[in-house]
């Protein structure tokens, strides 16, 4: 469960985190469709930040891949070793539905500044999420 860079593409689409290393990494002005990212990871969390702004966060860490942010939705899947809280930052005020492997888990609405939270576990494995504005 461990990637060969802290980040990278592939096809548009982001792969990074470390839900691993006790030691702190972090890698920043990594760039992908003119926009920059910034990502630190370790064993108790995992920060991807966009353009400044938060993108997701998982405590503790995680590794996610196949990231995409779309005009009304975000798709990744996302590992670890234990189960986490995640934050997305999303649309402020916004509507979303949450789905977990292609079911429907819930409607959630981001706060004033975006953010939405939900918890997952990894007794199945990896876990297939995506978020669709409503």
């Amino acid at each position: 469960m461990k990637l060969e860079k802290l980040i990278s593409a592939a096809k548009g689409l982001l792969n990074f985190g470390d839900c691993e290393s006790v030691e702190k990494q972090k890698q920043e002005g990594f760039e992908l469709d003119g926009n920059i990212y910034n990502i630190k990871s370790h064993k108790e969390i995992t920060r991807l930040e966009k353009n400044s702004y938060l993108l997701y966060e998982s405590v503790p860490g995680t590794v996610v891949t196949d990231f995409c942010v779309g005009a009304s939705e975000v798709t990744f899947t996302v590992n670890g070793v234990e189960p986490v809280q995640v934050t997305l930052g999303l649309e402020p005020d916004a509507e979303y539905r949450l789905l977990i492997n292609s079911t429907q888990v819930g409607k959630v609405n981001a706060n004033h500044s975006g953010k939405i939270s939900f918890s997952l576990s990894f007794d199945a494995g990896a876990q297939k999420i995506k978020m669709e504005k409503k």
